[in-house]
């Protein structure tokens, strides 16, 4: 009979989805994109999930994503939009969805970063969900301006620094609970982002 060996690496899964380069997403948490590339910002992330989607904005919203658009980035029918009438429906969708455990990635526009218990909310129904089903759920909450969610797992903003040859955009991390904030230039090569050195 042989006995196992003793290591000292994790034998945990990943403990966050692979978001851009190094960067990534924790696990069964509620993150914010928020600044004028936030939309596209939502879809880099989801092309490193697998299965579906859920998007959720509001009923009343005239501003929406269309499968052209989509399309450079994902499958546009991997996506499922929801599209709730009174706006204290989008983040109850949210919960519901996560708690269910059934898709990797819940994105939810919102016109206003909502309050602490709302993200509360949201973190532990992930959790549930992450606990009944072997998906990991996360939960993307995308407001305008510069955001300002209280208790999101981390806070990211995106705005385009486009060049006569090549697109751009500049990538700030401005919360996480586990890393300082920073920034970087930001370009898509073969229809994949990647840093281009940090700014200070």
């Amino acid at each position: 009979m042989s006995a196992a060996l003793l290591k000292r690496q994790t034998h945990r899964p990943a403990d966050g989805l692979p978001f851009i380069d190094d960067l990534s997403l924790t696990y069964a948490r509620a993150h914010e994109f928020c600044g004028p590339s936030r939309r596209t910002l939502a879809l880099l992330a989801a092309q490193n999930t697998d299965g579906h989607i859920f998007w959720i904005h509001s009923h009343w919203e005239t501003d929406r994503l269309l499968g052209d658009g989509i399309c450079p980035w994902i499958d546009p029918t991997r996506i499922t939009f929801a599209m709730p009438k009174r706006l204290e429906d989008i983040l109850w969708c949210v919960e519901e969805v996560l708690r269910a455990g059934c898709v990797p990635l819940v994105i939810a526009e919102l016109p206003d970063p909502p309050p602490l218990t709302p993200i509360r909310r949201l973190h532990l129904a992930a959790e549930t969900g992450a606990q009944r089903r072997k998906v990991n759920p996360i939960a993307l909450i995308l407001t305008p301006g510069d955001g300002g969610a209280a208790g999101v797992e981390t806070r990211w903003h995106l705005s385009p620094q486009h060049k006569a040859d090549h697109d751009g955009w500049m990538l700030q991390r401005r919360r996480a609970r586990m890393a300082p904030p920073a920034a970087w230039a930001m370009r898509i090569t073969d229809g994949k982002p990647h840093l281009h050195g940090a700014i200070n």
